[in-house]
Formats: structure tokens, sequence, C-alpha cells
């Protein structure tokens, strides 16, 4: 699932080109972050990091899916970039050697999105189906 997503509150949309989604979870959390409340303003693909792709060892370039700038409940405001990904594509929950290799790409992209974010004043946060559905993590049968 992808196309293209017409914000309905247009004011809030910081980026320079139409939002494009990739997934039902990103469509999910377009939605949220244009109709949300404390969601003052958002923007996709807004930011590009630079990172070494620990798997060919080539310089390369990453473009996290949100930035996020929201009201918390304490009144405080807050920025975030912020990645939409599969549980299955993070360390620890990956199964397959495709999955697991993802993975690890994945972990350098975000501990350099991470630093770029802390070095820029700004959050780092991932999110998988499991917060996006509201899905505890459940933990290892003994």
């Amino acid at each position: 699932m992808s196309g293209k997503y017409a914000p309905t509150n247009p004011d809030k949309y910081l980026g320079k080109r139409v939002p494009h989604y990739r997934s039902g979870w990103e469509l999910a959390v377009f939605r949220m972050c244009d109709n949300h409340p404390a969601i003052l303003g958002w923007g996709s693909e807004t930011h590009r990091v630079p990172y070494r792709n620990p798997l060919t060892g080539k310089q390369s370039t990453y473009v996290p899916d949100l930035l996020i700038i929201y009201k918390d409940r304490k009144g405080r405001n807050h920025a975030e970039i912020v990645e939409i990904k599969p549980a299955s594509q993070t360390l620890g929950e990956a199964r397959t050697q495709a999955q697991k290799a993802a993975a690890i790409v994945n972990q350098a992209k975000w501990e350099a999105a991470n630093a770029w974010a802390k070095s820029n004043g700004l959050r780092f946060r991932v999110i998988t189906e499991n917060q996006i559905f509201n899905r505890p993590k459940k933990g290892k049968k003994k």
C-alpha cells in the first residue's frame, strides 16, 4: 500500500512536498499527525542523515519518515524525528537472514539519526506496529 496523502489540516503540514506514504502503518501515523490536537506540526521525509552502511562500508544517506512537533500533557513542546518500521526489521525481533541484515543496516541508520537529532536539539524515535496499534511486546514464554 502506498500513495499520496492530502492533509485535512494543511496548516499543520511542514513539508515542502506532498507527503507520500509507503505502508498502511505510515498512512495511519500520517492521519494521526494530521488530526491529533496535541500535534502542532509534522512533515514527511524532511531531513537527510549521513551514515555508513555496515554491510557495504559505503557512506549513505538515510531519510527518516517524519518530523513531529507536539505539545505534551504538561504543555511543553517537543520535536522528534520518527522512523516507522516493522518490528521484524529491528534487532532482537528479526528472525530470517534478510530481516537480520535489514535490522543491522537499520541500527546503523538509527544510531546516526539519534546523534544527528541530539546535535540539532531534537529527539529520535523508532515506532513499530506495536506502538502504532498499542500492542505491548509479549514476554518470552518459559
